[in-house]
């Protein structure tokens, strides 16, 4: 796999996908992390005098229903990105308001050497996430080269991820990944193939849905040591077990799958062994700690309990490779923050030990709890890092680039 540093792109228009889908706010950017993130790959284009055009997809638009698409493309314009762009390159950023025709292919031809372009969302075109073969051509057709540096769209097999660089490649034009996605392999490749001398390998695995996280919880009973269940998906294989679960939320088309897995799992699963429980998500007027996992009629599970902290502790202290995904409690209320502050802390104290956050909430969780520069790694893309390790190490928009 070619990293950007070794292609010959002098004077060469290179399309570059970054990962720019930014919070925005009235067209005020919230956190500009993934911007940053995509300098150093910009800037070494730049160096090697490459005409750099750059896209990005922003949030999500609705093609099917006209008056939800224009919304759509209003709150998601890219022209705030472009702004930001500017001010962190200290330099002059293009910004094309089209995202393909006569208007694009004229910003993309007067680019000069070590110039920038940023496109429109590319969202904005329907064929982008269908991966549409015309859509495809016309971009690669204005393309000499190409870099994928967005980690946290390369899962998926869209035209910007996957139709450009795939057409290229077949012309004998460069394709390479940048320096963000050069690290994310290098980091998740230890968490995928994990030697021998790395064990014990601890996965803690938490959210809201045993569903979306069915595939790597398979994948990762195959690889890892223990794995570490918490957060609403906890009272799905609870359910399961016969314990009672009071308010809390669970799936009831996953029990059979949470019962067998866990069967097969022969004590690799571990599960919370008592619960801090609310009668109220949302105006809790009585909190309290249970004895067991059961939890009381008219109570749900909020986060877990002193004990089960304890427990995982203990099981994370002997961990010599760790993946995270998915707080443990509700930590955005204050009241439930203490599991997922705790395996944070757990964590973070390890010594000599390999350790990764697969992006999502639990990178949010790791920054505001200041331990996120206490992780080897942070992902910046939770889906992609999850995919990743089901698919034993690949994806699409990486596989591409060969």
């Amino acid at each position: 796999m070619k990293i950007v540093n070794e292609m010959n792109v002098e004077n060469k228009v290179v399309f570059v996908r970054c990962d720019f889908n930014v919070p925005l706010k009235d067209g005020t950017i919230r956190d500009d992390n993934r911007i940053v993130a995509a300098l150093d790959t910009i800037k070494e284009l730049i160096s090697k005098g490459a005409k750099v055009v750059l896209m990005s997809h922003l949030g999500k638009v609705d093609h099917k229903d006209p008056v939800k698409c224009e919304q759509d493309k209003a709150k998601n314009n890219m022209a705030p990105v472009a702004k930001r762009l500017e001010e962190l390159l200290k330099q002059k950023v293009y910004f094309c308001e089209a995202t393909r025709g006569e208007k694009l292919k004229e910003a993309v031809m007067s680019l000069k050497k070590g110039e920038v372009l940023l496109m429109q969302n590319t969202r904005y075109e329907k064929g982008e996430s269908k991966n549409d073969l015309e859509l495809s051509k016309e971009w690669a057709s204005l393309a000499d080269a190409y870099v994928m540096d967005a980690f946290g769209s390369a899962h998926r097999a869209h035209a910007s991820t996957y139709g450009i660089p795939e057409i290229l490649k077949s012309q004998g034009k460069e394709t390479a990944v940048g320096y963000l996605v050069a690290k994310e392999v290098k980091a998740l490749d230890k968490v995928v193939n994990v030697k021998k001398e790395d064990r014990p390998y601890v996965a803690i695995l938490g959210g809201f849905k045993v569903s979306d996280k069915i595939k790597v919880i398979e994948s990762l009973l195959k690889k890892c040591d223990k794995i570490l269940i918490g957060g609403a998906m906890a009272y799905t294989f609870n359910k399961a077990l016969g314990k009672e679960i009071g308010t809390s939320p669970f799936e009831e088309d996953q029990l059979e799958f949470a019962l067998r897995c866990y069967k097969e799992a022969n004590g690799k699963i571990v599960l919370p062994i008592d619960c801090v429980v609310a009668n109220d998500f949302d105006n809790p007027t009585e909190i309290k700690v249970t004895e067991d996992s059961n939890i009381p009629a008219g109570f749900m599970g909020m986060d877990v309990g002193p004990k089960t902290r304890e427990l995982y502790i203990k099981e994370i202290s002997k961990a010599k490779t760790l993946f995270w995904n998915g707080p443990v409690g509700v930590f955005e209320k204050e009241q439930f923050v203490a599991g997922t502050v705790a395996v944070c802390k757990a964590c973070a104290e390890l010594n000599n030990a390999f350790t990764v956050i697969g992006g999502g909430d639990s990178a949010a969780a790791v920054k505001q709890f200041g331990y996120k520069d206490k992780f080897s790694h942070v992902s910046t893309g939770g889906g992609a890092s999850l995919e990743m390790i089901e698919n034993d190490g690949h994806l699409p928009g990486i596989d591409v680039i060969g």
